[in-house]
């Protein structure tokens, strides 16, 4: 391939097909160009300064890579001595094709977006994503392992965007301060990975610079696959945000008198202060100090049926925890396990521990990311007052596409409890898409430790995998995980213990070209296999063979069967009326999924399993949609819902678990959210509803509303009261104003 420089470094016009990426060639880093003068960030990109910047050329990523665009989209990104900017001109030839349903901050509904992806540090692993509408809503995450694990949408920074509406299209600028991104400079100089793009909703279109293709999963989004560019003389300044909140409410209780004769609505007051402080302690590493934290804002979580024997993963939602939460990521081989888990922290079974406070570092120090974090927990509830602790250290090693690094974490009360663990990884590109990752992690508990018979390698657990980071053609994820019986991480999150886990996924995918309707096909099969240590015997078994299509405008269909075994050395209970007996099973079922394209202004999705189940049957249905009723209303809503039957036994259930989530947002600046939840298996109706006013970034007022309800209220075998209707109540105002200094 020739090395063509883009027009804006060399002012001459070329051929998308002519764009080198860092990937192929790591010297063609090219410099961004600066604004000459002044602009308003206004949307309307009408000053002087954007005219001598050169758009970037732009190449179809999707439906078609490298197909035949629908509508004309201009793209450029500038800097200054402070701030990083982007403008984009979006033009649509029908009006009505335009996509701007919702002002709701930081939660897509189905608009056109425009976005921006920023590599600050350069490590081909992190990025910050910012996107808004035509509506100008903002939204902005992180991406960590090169976009091979999700995003993480509740990292929130400081900066700016506006968007206008007119017969052309849409238009709008955005603007990001240095001070929100954390970076490497030498004499003023850095160089950041970078990639642009237009979203338009209702062709399933894509327009992205530079030229990455979609043979890689999530390729747009991949900081290995980002152009570098070069900022010369910048000026990133070092301000101290400090965050000070106010909250008053009432949290309200059900509790049985003393007489057992009734149930009575308890109040129990609150009024809390407390502060959060951010200062960037060099220009690549950032403390964080919080004191008395609370989290009274965070959406609840999403109610789960479980129907295994073993414990549910539930995501992190709470905003200190998610400041480059990337650099804390340690899986351990098996599903949803991590030697860290940030959820261990003030939260017990959901329910949230008073945190007294604690601090953070994370960045970079010379070639070291550094993640540091403790917390201290107050005594609660009969639960002593903890310290958490945790370390991370990661460099890259052998190419600029590897890393080595290692994590230690500790968890001790107030009588000196502990457990402390420990881990050290490496993930190595081999050759081309080709990476071996191998992990080892360790943990001491006191109760094990100074047992008669501790064994230090039964704390211990090995990871080893092997995969193709190419999603076109063949595609496979190969990995091995042996653990010891007494591996227990006190800060992480395991399901099992005392196995080995052999996970082979294979499976083949195949772009189409500009004449098929299809967009792709996916085809292939994901298995699990655990194997007990003790006997050799196989636990559990899970095969997934499917076939996966997409279509050009979006609608994607799934057609697959599951094929279980699982070996039952112990009785477990699925509700109050069904169990699972000791016993041998071999069971399978069909699996059919539907979603309908994302341009659609109502979006339904369905997804059906059916078949046998242990010695008996079940059927889920599980359907769902989206629905922008308007730029100021959404609604969502699903319906999980399970039948299961055991007819040789004579035991049955059904599990209900249906979900309404309405937003409602006037502007940009006020929003109310409202989540309603029933769980059968809980016999539990939950609502929480949270107002809020955001007058600028960093000054919030939230009202928040959280209502439980008991939607079974007998108490016959227990020979007590009817329980009452609302079994908690919380009704608290929280004000958080940031001063910047």
């Amino acid at each position: 391939m020739f090395l063509i420089m883009p027009c804006h470094a060399l002012g001459q016009s070329i051929s998308p097909e002519d764009v080198t990426v860092k990937e192929n060639a790591v010297s063609t880093a090219i410099p961004l160009q600066r604004l000459k003068g002044e602009v308003k960030i206004d949307g309307r990109i009408d000053e002087e300064a954007w005219a001598t910047i050169e758009p970037f050329p732009l190449v179809t990523y999707q439906p078609t890579y490298r197909g035949t665009k629908s509508q004309r989209s201009v793209i450029r990104v500038a800097y200054d001595d402070n701030y990083i900017y982007a403008a984009g001109h979006f033009y649509v030839e029908d009006p009505g094709d335009l996509r701007g349903n919702s002002f709701y901050r930081d939660r897509w509904s189905g608009d056109d977006t425009f976005g921006l992806l920023l590599d600050s540090f350069n490590d081909n692993e992190s990025a910050l994503w910012f996107y808004t509408t035509p509506l100008g809503m903002r939204a902005d995450g992180s991406v960590a392992n090169d976009a091979e694990s999700g995003t993480n949408w509740d990292w929130n920074g400081f900066w700016d965007s506006a968007s206008t509406i007119t017969e052309e299209g849409w238009f709008s600028e955005m603007r990001i301060p240095f001070s929100t991104l954390a970076f490497q400079d030498e004499n003023k100089r850095a160089v950041f990975g970078m990639s642009v793009y237009r979203w338009l909703t209702t062709t399933n279109e894509r327009h992205v610079y530079p030229d990455i293709s979609p043979a890689f999963n999530n390729g747009f989004r991949k900081p290995s696959k980002m152009q570098d560019v070069i900022l010369e003389g910048i000026n990133r300044k070092n301000p101290l945000y400090v965050s000070p909140y106010g909250l008053s409410g009432v949290n309200q209780f059900s509790m049985l008198n003393n007489a057992q004769s009734a149930y009575t609505l308890d109040d129990d007051p609150t009024n809390e202060v407390g502060l959060d402080l951010k200062y960037d302690l060099t220009p690549n590493l950032t403390l964080d100090v919080t004191v008395n934290t609370d989290f009274a804002q965070v959406e609840a979580d999403d109610q789960q049926i479980n129907l295994t024997r073993f414990s549910l993963f539930f995501p992190e939602k709470r905003q200190f925890f998610q400041e480059r939460s990337g650099i804390f990521e340690f899986d351990t081989g098996e599903s949803s396990s991590r030697l860290f888990h940030s959820r261990r922290i003030g939260l017990v079974d959901g329910e949230p521990i008073r945190i007294l406070g604690g601090a953070r570092v994370v960045g970079r120090l010379n070639e070291w990311d550094v993640g540091f974090l403790n917390m201290q927990t107050a005594s609660q509830d009969g639960l002593p007052s903890e310290n958490f602790g945790v370390m991370r250290l990661r460099k890259k090693a052998f190419n600029d596409y590897s890393n080595v690094g290692g994590m230690v974490t500790s968890r001790v009360d107030e009588d000196g409890t502990y457990n402390v663990a420990y881990g050290l990884d490496a993930v190595v590109r081999v050759t081309g898409d080709e990476y071996l990752t191998a992990k080892w992690v360790q943990s001491f508990d006191e109760a094990d430790v100074n047992g008669d018979n501790y064994k230090p390698f039964e704390a211990g657990r090995t990871v080893l995998n092997w995969t193709r980071r190419k999603i076109e053609g063949l595609n496979y994820d190969l990995g091995v995980t042996w653990s010891g019986a007494n591996y227990l991480p006190g800060t992480g999150f395991i399901r099992r213990s005392n196995f080995t886990y052999i996970s082979p996924d294979i499976n083949y995918q195949i772009f189409k070209d500009e004449s098929s309707k299809l967009r792709r096909i996916w085809v292939g099969n994901w298995a699990s296999t655990y194997i007990r240590n003790s006997d050799g015997a196989v636990e559990s078994f899970w095969a997934h063979p499917f076939y996966w299509f997409e279509l050009k405008q979006g609608a994607q269909f799934l057609i697959s069967t599951d094929h279980y075994y699982e070996d039952v050395r112990e009785p477990f209970s699925l509700s109050d009326d069904a169990e699972v007996p000791v016993g041998s099973y071999w069971f399978h079922d069909i699996w059919l999924e539907a979603e309908a394209p994302e341009g659609w202004q109502i979006r339904p999705e369905v997804e059906l399993i059916s078949g046998t189940f242990y010695d008996g049957w079940r059927t889920s249905l599980s359907p769902g949609l989206e629905w922008n009723m308007s730029r100021y209303f959404e609604l969502g809503a699903t319906y999980e819902f399970s039948a299961i039957r055991f007819s040789d036994r004579d035991q049955s259930f059904n599990a209900h678990l249906p979900r309404v989530r309405l937003q409602a947002a006037m502007n940009r600046h006020f929003s109310v959210a409202s989540f309603v939840q029933y769980n059968s298996q809980r016999d539990r109706v939950s609502i929480n509803t949270r107002l809020r006013y955001h007058f600028k970034e960093g000054r919030d007022l939230w009202v928040v509303y959280n209502e439980g309800l008991n939607s079974d209220r007998t108490q016959m075998q227990l020979q007590l009261p009817r329980l009452p209707l609302t079994d908690s109540r919380t009704v608290l105002l929280k004000y958080t104003h940031t001063f910047v200094w």
